[in-house]
């Protein structure tokens, strides 16, 4: 399969939105927006040539959206080969360009944020653990942050101490998220509606830098959602999906 790399002059040509296939499609003109935004910080987006689920995006850690301390490794956003492209070995591919391009660059490694077991929205653990991935540092409930060193290296990646424990104050439901993943453009208002018809406390907080991101209260900061100051999840909700959290809370 051919790699291509996606780039400011290409953007707007590119299928890069996961299954998204409308150019109009408010999650598409989220993410091509914030892909934008990003390139000058040193962002990569490779795809393979096709339309759908095959795509390596990763940054400098020093500019992740993410509560993390890593400098000097390259922090891998979303690896997603999925559909028809699995088990082809594109996974490997768009891996082995991350790899090259970052050992280029004069990385140390790279790092990614995981979880004990296969979870939606995290790479998948088994998968990073086979292809020489170790563990650098964990936060509850689920999360692990894994590194790929590329030689010796004096210092693991690790988590702020500030997301070792995810909570927050406040009552009702807090959704943190960004524009990083494009389905949260669809979904955050699908469940903040649904929140106002029932009368409940909802807030959103959008990142909109990586210094805010990297300030976050969990370590997903695609999407995490508190219930009175305790985290509930990292997963986008669909409104049956959050209904059900909303009867599981007793309002």
């Amino acid at each position: 399969m051919e790699i291509i790399t996606v780039t400011k002059d290409n953007l707007e040509q590119e299928h890069i939105c996961c299954a998204i296939s409308n150019n109009n499609d408010c999650q598409v003109s989220a993410k091509k927006s914030w892909l934008a935004e990003r390139f000058s910080d040193g962002l990569v987006f490779k795809k393979g040539n096709v339309r759908g689920k095959c795509f390596i995006e990763y940054i400098p850690a020093e500019k992740a959206w993410s509560p993390i301390k890593a400098d000097g490794y390259m922090y891998i956003d979303c690896l997603w080969v999925s559909g028809k492209f699995k088990g082809q070995g594109n996974s490997n591919l768009l891996l082995e360009e991350c790899i090259k391009d970052s050992k280029e660059k004069g990385k140390q490694g790279l790092v990614v944020l995981s979880s004990k077991k296969k979870m939606p929205f995290l790479s998948d653990p088994k998968y990073l653990r086979h292809k020489g991935f170790e563990l650098a540092d964990t936060a509850a409930p689920f999360y692990e942050l894994l590194y790929l060193p590329f030689g010796k290296v004096s210092d693991k990646p690790r988590f702020k101490d500030s997301v070792k424990s995810p909570r927050i104050e406040g009552q009702g439901f807090v959704l943190y998220y960004t524009y990083q993943c494009p389905f949260t453009a669809k979904y955050v208002p699908l469940i903040e509606t649904v929140a106002n018809e029932k009368s409940i406390p909802f807030k959103t907080v959008r990142f909109e830098t990586a210094e805010q991101a990297q300030n976050a209260p969990a370590p997903f900061t695609s999407y995490s959602l508190f219930f009175n100051g305790e985290f509930v999840t990292h997963e986008i909700l669909s409104g049956k999906k959050f209904e059900k959290i909303i009867a599981e809370k007793g309002l």
